[in-house]
């Protein structure tokens, strides 16, 4: 069988399959795997350019236990003492721990000890949520409402009730927080899904147990994770082909009958998974085409524009830095939230004044092991700098001055913290949407799929068994949607739906992730 796509859920997908004995390749277009975990060689380093935070350790440790070995084996991981450190200006800043107890202290010396009792109160809430869905969403093959109401019960409602289910992320979170401070913090969960906090649901404040559970560092960045996973896929049989680019996925009599290159060379399966925006076959950038040549739809054509999720202007960076006491992930906050989101998400431009989000890769777990030379500005240190961008890469570039003017924006807001960064043309490689784009097509460079907006977006998602007979869906663009360990879960449930249909697993109605282990 074949996937398309070498990004982590085709990863995760073509281990699975190895594991089980079937025969998979894997075509991947660029010249290295890793899809949206990939890296930029800027001014003599290479900086890690796409998702950064790892959380949710259990789905890859179940994965490499499966596959024989152990995460740690395979790669250098730290647990981070810092989850982010987080500012407003020169004189406030707030760290969250992985540790409850430092987190509330934190906030209690930050905004004072009604705010502390509130946060407690909010992670409480956060890990109820959690628990609530976990199996009936998180893992479920494909959740609808009337699964949910079946395997959440009475008890489960009522969480959800309380919590303000119809109610966004922002408005929901204001019963918790008074500081605006607070509720600007813990809103930006809803933009790990690439969404606003204005139009999220509520629900998404489970991300917060999420992190609380654990965030780790992997040395090497992430894309050595996605190193790891092919590497461990290979020594299983799986056979990886990079700049190949499949063009279109043959069909014979309504079902999957192989895949053509754009080469033209072709080959002949009867199964599929695609790891690739969903949207890419709606529109066509990958042909469902009879082996006659007749082109078939996966679905109508559809301008998605407002369904879209983020799409991000980040700058690669390998440069001297000053002032600010770094940790790993930092977050520099202006004091207008929402303006953010109404230039991105209703205005369709580069936001006036951004949040911006800082990785610092050489500061890698614990403030106390960071070298003093990076601490006083003497080396360059590898940084990405992410700033949320609409989708719009398909319509529009922006224009270098639209650019400057956002990037000019987000210095001033992090020398206003007391950050400054030696960055020059030579030390920084800048990606836009258009270029996010044209590295996903279909997309207009959109990173998280479709937006998580309103609660019922969380059944809009396809499942990873498609309506056509031997293709497979897997990635962010599906269920259970956006981030590194979802997307690999995706991968292991388009594998465990395969391997129902082929009869190498017991077929029931649906299919889970359950433990260690991808299950019917």
């Amino acid at each position: 069988m074949v996937i398309v796509g070498g990004g982590i859920a085709g990863l995760v997908s073509a281990l699975e399959l190895a594991i089980a004995g079937v025969e998979v390749t894997l075509l991947e277009k660029q010249a290295t795997v890793g899809g949206k975990l990939y890296s930029v060689h800027v001014n003599g380093a290479d900086v890690d350019s796409g998702p950064t935070v790892f959380t949710m350790r259990w789905v890859f440790d179940a994965l490499f236990e499966k596959a024989g070995t152990r995460l740690q084996e395979e790669l250098t991981i730290h647990r981070a003492e810092i989850l982010a450190r987080h500012a407003w200006s020169k004189h406030e800043r707030l760290d969250l721990f992985a540790s409850h107890d430092q987190s509330a202290q934190a906030i209690r010396d930050f905004a004072g000890p009604a705010e502390a009792d509130r946060f407690i109160r909010f992670c409480r809430q956060a890990q109820t949520t959690y628990r609530t869905l976990e199996a009936a969403y998180i893992r479920s093959e494909r959740p609808t409402i009337a699964s949910m109401h079946q395997d959440i019960g009475f008890s489960g409602l009522k969480v959800l009730w309380d919590l303000g289910m119809f109610q966004s992320l922002s408005r929901s979170l204001r019963r918790y927080f008074q500081d605006p401070r607070l509720h600007q913090l813990f809103s930006r969960y809803a933009t790990y899904c690439g969404s606003s906090p204005l139009s999220a649901p509520a629900t998404l404040m489970l991300i917060a147990e999420v992190e609380m559970q654990g965030v780790w560092v992997i040395e090497g960045g992430m894309s050595a994770l996605a190193q790891a996973i092919a590497t461990l896929a290979k020594q299983h049989g799986a056979v990886i082909r990079t700049e190949s680019e499949c063009q279109s996925i043959l069909m014979n009599q309504g079902k999957v009958s192989g895949v053509e290159l754009t080469s033209g060379e072709r080959i002949m399966t009867e199964h599929v998974i695609f790891n690739g925006d969903v949207s890419a076959l709606r529109q066509g950038d990958v042909q469902l085409r009879d082996e006659g040549g007749t082109t078939s739809s996966f679905g109508s054509p559809r301008d998605d524009l407002k369904q879209r999720s983020l799409s991000a202007l980040t700058l690669s960076i390998h440069a001297k830095t000053h002032g600010f006491p770094l940790v790993h992930h930092n977050l520099f906050f202006n004091a207008d939230y929402d303006t953010e989101f109404h230039d991105i998400f209703q205005r369709h431009r580069l936001p006036a004044k951004p949040t911006v989000y800082v990785c610092a890769q050489d500061r890698l777990h614990s403030p106390a092991a960071v070298a003093t030379d990076f601490l006083s500005g003497q080396t360059p240190e590898r940084l990405l700098l992410l700033i949320n961008a609409p989708a719009t890469g398909d319509r529009q570039s922006f224009q270098p001055s639209e650019i400057e003017a956002c990037t000019q924006a987000s210095f001033s807001l992090m020398e206003r913290c007391g950050f400054s960064i030696d960055h020059q043309p030579h030390n920084t490689v800048t990606t836009t949407p258009a270029s996010f784009h044209r590295r996903f097509p279909a997309t207009g460079g959109a990173l998280y799929g479709h937006a998580t907006h309103g609660w019922m977006s969380a059944f809009a998602r396809q499942s990873s068994a498609s309506r056509i007979p031997g293709l497979y869906l897997a990635g962010g663009s599906v269920h259970p949607g956006p981030g590194v360990p979802m997307a690999a879960m995706s991968g292991r449930l388009a594998a465990a739906t395969l391997m129902a249909h082929l009869g190498l697993t017991k077929q029931s109605g649906r299919v889970v992730i359950s433990g260690g282990m991808s299950t019917p």
